[in-house]
């Protein structure tokens, strides 16, 4: 995968996802020297009603963690404290 920094990215976006869409390159994009994301083509993208789908299990999932939660602080909160 080939690196690129946010100001390459912003700089040459279009011919960056030129690549992405035509040769299928991938790229970690980086901040600082630390790859904060990737960008990946998709080869078969989800119609809408499969996103439906996604975000329906993604409900069901967060539901059944909840179920289990043991903690008095929210998730939310445990993470906020992580990134300090």
């Amino acid at each position: 995968m080939t690196e690129i920094g946010i100001r390459d990215l912003k700089q040459n976006t279009s011919q960056i996802l030129r690549r992405v869409r035509e040769e299928k390159e991938s790229f970690d994009i980086t901040y600082r020297g630390r790859v904060i994301a990737w960008l990946v083509p998709i080869e078969n993208p989800q119609r809408p009603e499969d996103w439906r789908t996604l975000w329906a299990e993604m409900d069901r999932t967060a539901e059944e963690i909840g179920k289990n939660w043991t903690s008095d602080k929210s998730a939310a909160e445990l993470v906020s404290e992580q990134r300090r």
